[in-house]
């Protein structure tokens, strides 16, 4: 037996929402899983209390996003209640009523980027974007880690803090070539200001306990021991599982509370999933009896054989140079990004987003200051095949006061031009957001 804590749990299975009656992201997803629990008891521990999910406002929501045209036409009630129940999980364990939480929420938000047309990756809304800026406004500033092992690649949490030097965010998941949404590679880095704050875990297909495990512990673990955060949040997917439908891994319910054990995050957020039957109970159920401190070593799925989900050698030595690499990219942070950036005042790239789900295409053009002093003011031209032209600024955390300037001048400078349908100012250290 572990030492015990006290684990809060949060569930919402959003009855009333689903993509499709028989889409992969459906309310079932949660409900065996709830069925499991009280099978098992856990709520009969005193060290697992169950708390209700609160309702998210659309001010949480703008504190992470852009909606355009705004945060009531690309959510409903469902979203807010999800990630209302990453709040409840982030007041519970500020508060210190519980060592963590794991929020059993849906739908899901890990593919939701900084500005937001549709759903993409069946994700509205950033369900732990919302949260982190919420225990940010309300608990003071905080240095946070997000270590996302969802099998898809967390695209749209490291869009959110490509720029932000004070959140680190660590994406481990099958390599991009062979899946959606087909990113997550070394190269994808993080902002000029915030170089090394993002890292991309690409796993061949077939990765087994063996190969997760020893990334954790040869690279995420080492790394997060240096970059100190406050807070530790599991972007909690649990479709690297073997059973999963729509991913080619071979994960357990074993693996998966392992990780957790080794991990200790603060608080787990649910996100994909899809072996609703034959996976989730278990899972859920390991990393819960983890979490808690638990013993989780008779958690087993019904069709769980060692024999069968063993990784060749060759995906263990190309594992073993994976976290070589990766921790090395770590280790040169600052002089790799003193190489690419030089004297730039200001650096740009253009993305082309596509929103599967919604069938939306948007087109960016991005542009940060270069700071040294903050995570740099951050302007971004979007246009989406919906007919919208956009223009929004961010003025950072702890901005400094030539980035807090050129953000306001940027602002107002754009309403006078005339080319946008909505101009947006999202101003974090203020808890300031506007749009004309």
């Amino acid at each position: 037996m572990n030492k015990t804590r006290k684990s809060g749990l949060i569930f919402f299975p959003a009855f009333d929402w689903a993509i499709s009656p028989t889409h992969p992201e459906r309310e079932e997803r949660l409900l065996y899983t709830q069925d499991q629990v009280f099978e098992e008891g856990l709520l009969d521990l005193e060290n697992i209390v169950e708390y209700k999910p609160s309702i998210a406002s659309y001010k949480d929501i703008n504190r992470a996003h852009f909606c355009v045209p705004d945060a009531s036409a690309v959510t409903t009630e469902s979203h807010l209640i999800s990630a209302g129940g990453a709040i409840t999980a982030a007041d519970k364990v500020m508060k210190k009523e519980v060592d963590n939480a794991f929020a059993l929420v849906r739908p899901p938000g890990h593919h939701a980027m900084l500005v937001v047309h549709g759903a993409r990756g069946f994700c509205n809304v950033n369900i732990e974007a919302i949260m982190i800026e919420y225990i940010r406004r309300f608990y003071g500033h905080k240095r946070i880690a997000v270590v996302d092992t969802d099998c898809h690649h967390g695209d749209g949490t490291q869009d959110i803090y490509w720029n932000d030097p004070d959140t680190l965010c660590i994406s481990i998941h099958q390599d991009g070539r062979t899946l959606y949404p087909g990113s997550g590679f070394h190269e994808e880095f993080g902002g000029p200001n915030a170089m090394g704050t993002t890292l991309n875990i690409p796993l061949p297909p077939r990765t087994s306990d063996e190969g997760f495990l020893y990334i954790l512990e040869n690279a995420i673990m080492p790394i997060l021991h240096e970059f100190k955060p406050d807070l530790v949040i599991n972007s909690a997917g649990q479709d690297n599982h073997f059973s999963d439908p729509i991913t080619d891994m071979r994960f357990s319910a074993q693996g998966y509370a392992k990780l957790n054990d080794i991990l200790s995050p603060d608080i787990a957020v649910l996100e994909g999933g899809y072996s609703i039957e034959k996976a989730l109970p278990y899972v859920n159920v390991g990393i819960i009896l983890a979490m808690a401190g638990l013993d989780y070593s008779q958690v087993k799925e019904p069709e769980y054989d060692p024999s069968r989900f063993m990784q060749s050698q060759d995906i263990s030595r190309y594992i073993a140079q994976e976290a070589e690499e990766i921790y090395e990219l770590w280790s040169r942070r600052d002089a790799i990004r003193e190489k690419s950036v030089g004297n730039s005042k200001y650096v740009g790239r253009k993305k082309n987003i596509y929103y599967d789900t919604d069938g939306i295409r948007e087109q960016q053009e991005v542009v940060v200051r270069v700071c040294n002093d903050c995570g740099g003011m951050v302007t971004i031209d979007s246009r989406s095949d919906l007919g919208y032209r956009i223009f929004a600024v961010t003025i950072p955390w702890k901005a400094c006061r030539e980035c807090r300037r050129e953000g306001e001048d940027a602002y107002l400078k754009a309403q006078k031009e005339g080319r946008y349908q909505y101009v947006y100012l999202q101003d974090k250290e203020n808890d300031l957001f506007l749009v004309k």
